[in-house]
């Protein structure tokens, strides 16, 4: 919950919480635990997903209403009962049970858990967030982890970055429990009073029925827990008095919501995966402008390739082909467009140039020049479905 109660000043100038309380939801996740016991699957729900409104009362308490909005602020509109009955009108799905912390109870339940573990692949600095991690193995305590899955300003940026690392750390509770405390009784009866403590709950999710699900989690490896994101088609629906929203992808959401109610594994279902034999990219390769430098038929069909890849490809440049392999050249600051540029070319390298110019050359290389299909599809590079395995470094 994206609330300061219970935070001195001090407290939120150390946690980066200075901001306007929203009394929404900042984070969504729903978790389902598999019928045999082997499998535990946690989807998140973007916060500004535009779906309908569960059926409530207005905000004077009078005429029924259901409307649409950022699922986030259906608990500013009907608390816990219609953030519940909204997720499960917007997925179909039973929601048995509800969890909820605000800041306060989330960084004391981290710290009464033990912290959580995640390893970053790169250093991570957000000055808004005050984050500021070297690359490697982190343990973070209840702030810290408050600062990671609060970030916005690292890459990738954006919501859907924001939940992959909000998924990171997640899957870094549940393998501690999983691996150090399932087998113990007095370390689980610990847990669950902790949970008890600093977060709220339905009525239903008692103490004994936390220690039953915290004994689900004994075995559970890495690869035996996954993470997914709801599919989105739009990351820019403009809606009036709501401004810019997500618009899920419909085919795909229903798709991932129906293995969730079937217990099949996200990780292994065709349906929300891109076509066989095609690359998902974060960025639109229309946006990426593209030259391309040698004389002859291949660098023709390289020319030819990256038009139907949606390359804004400005003509061929002369010059003699590369020696080797195919060469990527850009201007330091466009990592991004070139990362798009060599999903289409799999065995090009790249070099960033001092004084390069906006435009990506390509210069290909000796003999036949190796090409791929891509396709925009930001959902499927940051939020297709993980095994905690995936999320960790290599």
């Amino acid at each position: 919950m994206d609330s300061r109660a219970g935070l001195s000043g001090a407290e939120r100038d150390r946690l980066h919480v200075n901001g306007r309380a929203c009394d929404c939801t900042d984070v969504m996740m729903l978790l389902h635990f598999s019928g045999d016991r082997r499998r535990i699957s946690a989807v998140s729900i973007p916060r500004d997903s535009y779906v309908r409104f569960a059926p409530h009362r207005d905000k004077k308490g009078e005429a029924p209403t259901a409307h649409w909005g950022k699922i986030n602020a259906a608990h500013r509109h009907g608390g816990p009962a219609l953030a519940v009955r909204t997720v499960e009108q917007a997925t179909g799905l039973r929601v048995h049970h509800y969890a909820e912390a605000d800041f306060a109870g989330f960084v004391a339940a981290v710290d009464g858990l033990g912290g959580a573990e995640v390893c970053t692949r790169k250093p991570m600095w957000d000055e808004n967030a005050g984050l500021d991690l070297a690359a490697g193995e982190h343990a973070l305590s209840g702030g810290d982890a408050l600062r990671f899955v609060r970030a916005r300003h690292v890459p990738p940026p954006g919501d859907l970055g924001r939940v992959r690392r909000q998924q990171q750390l997640v899957a870094g509770v549940l393998l501690r429990l999983a691996g150090e405390r399932a087998d113990d009784p007095s370390a689980l009866l610990r847990a669950a009073r902790t949970l008890r403590r600093t977060v709220r709950t339905d009525e239903g999710l008692t103490r004994q029925q936390l220690l039953r699900l915290g004994g689900r989690l004994r075995g559970l490896s890495a690869r035996r827990m996954e993470f997914a994101t709801v599919p989105i088609a739009d990351f820019d629906h403009r809606v009036a008095s709501w401004g810019s929203t997500l618009a899920w992808d419909d085919r795909r959401a229903r798709a991932l919501f129906r293995a969730l109610a079937e217990d099949r594994p996200l990780t292994r279902d065709r349906a929300l995966a891109p076509p066989p034999g095609v690359r998902p990219v974060a960025v639109d390769p229309g946006l990426v402008p593209v030259r391309v430098v040698g004389e002859g038929r291949e660098s023709a069909r390289v020319e030819r390739a990256l038009r139907r890849n949606g390359f804004s490809v400005a003509g061929r440049g002369g010059g003699r082909r590369a020696e080797g392999r195919t060469v990527i050249s850009y201007a330091p600051g466009y990592d991004g467009y070139a990362r798009v540029l060599a999903a289409a070319l799999p065995q090009a390298r790249t070099r960033p140039v001092v004084g390069h110019s906006r435009t990506l050359t390509v210069r290909p290389g000796a003999g036949r020049v190796r090409l791929a299909r891509i396709v925009h599809d930001r959902s499927s590079v940051e939020g297709a479905p993980v095994t905690a395995k995936d999320l960790a470094c290599p």
